[in-house]
């Protein structure tokens, strides 16, 4: 990617400017990193994390380990939550999660093919509340008290409409853990939810589309030249933080050729958003950053190498562009952006 189309996705402005720190503070080269160990408990094996992510058990328990930490290991520990819908890995220290991951297929949207779900099965919003998630210790859990006029909404990481397969489906994608306070109009209410329809639309083009969600935190230099992270803690007493911005990172595969259909093609993307107020006019390339930047971020692997070099960039197979759909507009106008 060019130099300046980096910048572009790093230093946009909504307002004033935001999310300066993802270039300078976050874009370098991709390194490998050694192999870690982390510590077991006295009666567990070691577990190592080879480059990659790909876990090597040993069945001789480590000794200095298994010493230091005789009363237990204290984590961090991510619950990975898998719902009929998503799977997500809960932070509990941010009190939401720190990704969720999608299969989306035009018969899982109800669009066609023997998945979609029948009118009888098919889920209604309309019948799902939030709710806490009672799987998750009490005192990791985000409340409902936490959002009562924190003046942020209760943002979906998998939306609502990605779930329609059944009402338990739905229902599971208003649980509290697949939640982050999110900037209500002109954010969630819009440019967000034009973000994510873009991500169904997909499912048009390509046979499986892989979308993963991902919270940041990200820095901004501050008068001084320094770089800081900064961030609003919401309930009382405080309990749930609010991401800077949000990611969105898409792999979509479909057959090659149809002499190959066994040989996908695949392509990636990666957007990230400020958690603020977005105008519809914004171009939804200008958020474009590369998948490594969402990576180094968040300090997650969400593709092999092999993946990421030996795929295409999202935005030159398909159009790049949002669809507004404002229906609290009078006029409940739609038109599109950005289109090539």
């Amino acid at each position: 990617m060019p130099s300046s189309s980096l910048a572009r996705a790093a230093f946009f402005a909504v307002g004033a400017a935001v999310g300066g720190g993802i270039a300078t503070a976050i874009g370098a080269s991709r390194k490998r990193e050694p192999a870690a160990v982390l510590p077991p408990r006295p009666d567990q094996p070691v577990v190592e994390v080879a480059p990659g992510g790909r876990a090597i058990v040993s069945a001789i328990p480590n000794t200095v380990s298994s010493i230091m930490l005789k009363y237990g290991n204290p984590g961090p520990i991510s619950d990975t939550l898998v719902r009929k819908a998503y799977v997500a890995a809960y932070d509990r220290r941010l009190r939401h999660p720190a990704w969720t991951a999608e299969h989306l297929t035009s018969a899982s949207l109800g669009k066609s093919g023997p998945e979609a779900p029948s009118d009888g099965e098919k889920g209604d919003r309309g019948k799902s509340t939030f709710q806490e998630d009672e799987s998750l210790p009490v005192v990791f859990r985000a409340k409902l008290q936490d959002y009562f006029r924190s003046g942020y909404d209760r943002g979906h990481m998998v939306p609502a409409a990605d779930a329609k397969s059944s009402q338990a489906a739905m229902d599971e994608t208003f649980l509290l853990s697949n939640i982050a306070p999110q900037v209500g109009a002109g954010f969630n209410r819009h440019y967000w939810a034009y973000l994510e329809d873009w991500c169904r639309r997909l499912t048009g083009n390509f046979s499986d589309v892989y979308v993963f969600t991902v919270p940041l935190y990200l820095p901004q230099r501050g008068a001084d030249g320094k770089w800081r992270v900064s961030y609003e803690v919401i309930g009382n007493a405080p309990n749930v933080s609010v991401p800077t911005h949000f990611a969105k990172v898409v792999l979509a595969s479909r057959p090659s050729s149809p002499s190959t259909p066994h040989i996908p093609e695949i392509s990636t993307g990666a957007f990230v958003l400020p958690n603020a107020i977005i105008p519809d006019e914004a171009p939804l390339e200008s958020f474009v950053v590369p998948v490594d930047v969402v990576e180094r971020a968040a300090g997650l692997t969400l593709f092999s190498d092999t993946i990421k070099s030996g795929s295409k960039h999202i935005c030159k197979v398909t159009k790049c562009d949002v669809i507004i759909r404002r229906f609290d507009d009078a006029q409940k106008k739609t038109k599109s952006i950005g289109s090539r």
